[in-house]
């Protein structure tokens, strides 16, 4: 399931890699606290345990680049319980089985991530949601730029609510 563009290689997350995955993580996170989104993975979160649970649901993923882990998503199989109940929104569908995208992290040097990765997923998957902190700008902007459509607000399962988002494409 390894996948390549150019020079960057999409390939399954290990637990060997989580030391490396959590770096991008902390990384990840000063790009948010600079775009002035304060709030999102706060403390801890996400740790280990989370990349742990997403290698043994085989939906961990890794993006490498020259040898070294450069990113990390997970790419998750419906159903997803947060996503169950919508607010202000519905879901452009609601009957077809769809994969999420969670825990997009890459390092502030390394361009093009978020487009590797949505290449990548839909290469997989015609049905996909994502959802982000209404603080995370940056996300969103690459979420609407990559086709998908605002659906609504979804609520975690700590109450805090997200920004909903899914995209259709035509069957592959």
């Amino acid at each position: 399931m390894e996948t390549r563009s150019d020079t960057r290689l999409i390939r399954p997350a290990t637990r060997a890699d989580i030391p490396a995955v959590l770096e991008v993580m902390e990384a990840a996170k000063g790009i948010m606290r600079a775009s002035g989104n304060l709030h999102q993975w706060e403390g801890a979160y996400p740790e280990a345990g989370h990349i742990a649970a997403d290698i043994a649901r085989d939906g961990a993923f890794v993006l490498e680049e020259a040898g070294s882990v450069v990113g990390y998503f997970a790419f998750l199989p419906s159903p997803e319980p947060t996503y169950a109940h919508i607010y202000n929104g519905t879901w452009l569908d609601d009957t077809l089985p769809y994969h999420v995208i969670h825990r997009i992290a890459s390092y502030p040097e390394v361009h093009g991530v978020f487009r590797d990765i949505m290449a990548w997923a839909f290469g997989r998957e015609r049905n996909i949601r994502i959802d982000t902190h209404r603080d995370n700008a940056i996300m969103q902007h690459n979420i609407l730029k990559s086709g998908f459509s605002y659906c609504g607000i979804i609520l975690l399962e700590s109450g805090d609510e997200r920004l909903a988002y899914q995209r259709l494409t035509s069957a592959q």
